[in-house]
């Protein structure tokens, strides 16, 4: 391909703007890694915001750090890609393995110099991160077992985010010296279940939308069954949310809002399962209230009452 001789920052643009858009990840993890800081604050009845350095720095962490969570998941799923999925880009030749291991180096040596200078009580929490993030990368040492547990596979990978979750709170607890709220738990638990409610909603394909050695949990629950568990788990979600806006003071009104967003992003997912809209549009539409779920569940817990206190 004609691509595949281009100069490398042409190949690294194509690349990221196929398996990890920095403009719209970027948008996304900044939203959640100031979400949870000002949950954090929220709770622990602090005034105003952290420093905008210190959180600059954060945004900076956190959306490297899911950088890495891509690079490693091109090493991890390399067989696989070569085999089922040619059109990906390190299978079709747009950017090598080599080349995408010199950059997670670079990325990661860039974050460890950063950190150890300008927030060294943060390095423990990457260290963490990244010591789970290579955990991951081997399989957790069974990759043949986990291999054959689809479910095990994904719940035991989706421990990450809520540990990078906990490393973005730690901008605001551990850098002011103060131990996490309590209500953080439960803030956590969310990010889990989003985690998830985003894994479902991006692999709900129609029977002829099945890629033959690609998951998806239509192909593993049935066509109406795979939706009915994403349902299943923005319920639990939403739930989680509930309790973890009790934490943080936000009264009964929660419910009615929580409920309401739930209401909103699950009638794609209602209307696939009980009403025959079982077509490639539907199926992007869970992916999109996936996303849309997720951000306003940030943005709902903490982002939006940061910034109400910030300007009111």
């Amino acid at each position: 391909m004609q691509e595949n001789n281009l100069p490398f920052l042409r190949r690294f643009y194509i690349y990221q703007k196929e398996r990890f858009p920095f403009l719209a990840h970027g948008l996304m993890i900044s939203a959640f890694t100031f979400s949870a800081v000002s949950y954090s604050r929220i709770c622990r009845n602090q005034t105003g915001f952290i420093s905008w350095k210190d959180f600059l720095i954060g945004i900076f962490a956190t959306v490297t750090l899911f950088f890495l969570v891509r690079v490693f998941d091109e090493f991890k799923d390399k067989e696989d890609d070569a085999k089922y999925r040619k059109y990906l880009p390190v299978p079709r030749g747009l950017i090598s393995l080599k080349e995408l291991k010199t950059i997670g180096w670079i990325v990661a040596i860039i974050q460890i110099a950063i950190i150890a200078l300008f927030q060294l009580q943060m390095l423990l929490l990457y260290g963490i991160v990244l010591a789970y993030l290579l955990l991951m990368a081997v399989e957790f040492f069974v990759p043949e077992w986990l291999k054959k547990r689809q479910i095990i596979y994904i719940t035991s990978h989706m421990f990450i985010i809520p540990l990078i979750d906990i490393y973005s709170s730690g901008l605001d607890w551990l850098l002011e010296g103060a131990s996490p709220h309590q209500g953080l738990a439960w803030f956590f638990c969310v990010s889990y279940m989003n985690g998830l409610v985003l894994e479902f909603g991006r692999k709900i394909r129609t029977p002829e939308s099945e890629e033959e050695g690609v998951v998806s949990y239509t192909g593993m629950y049935g066509t109406r069954g795979g939706v009915l568990v994403w349902l299943a788990l923005m319920f639990v979600t939403m739930l989680l949310a509930i309790g973890a806006s009790n934490y943080a003071g936000y009264g009964s009104l929660s419910i009615a809002v929580f409920g309401v967003v739930f209401i909103i992003f699950s009638l794609p997912g209602w209307s696939w399962s009980f009403f025959g809209k079982q077509n490639d549009k539907t199926s992007k539409l869970i992916e999109y209230a996936s996303a849309g779920w997720t951000a306003l569940m940030y943005l709902s817990l903490g982002a939006i009452p940061m910034i109400n206190k910030l300007l009111f």
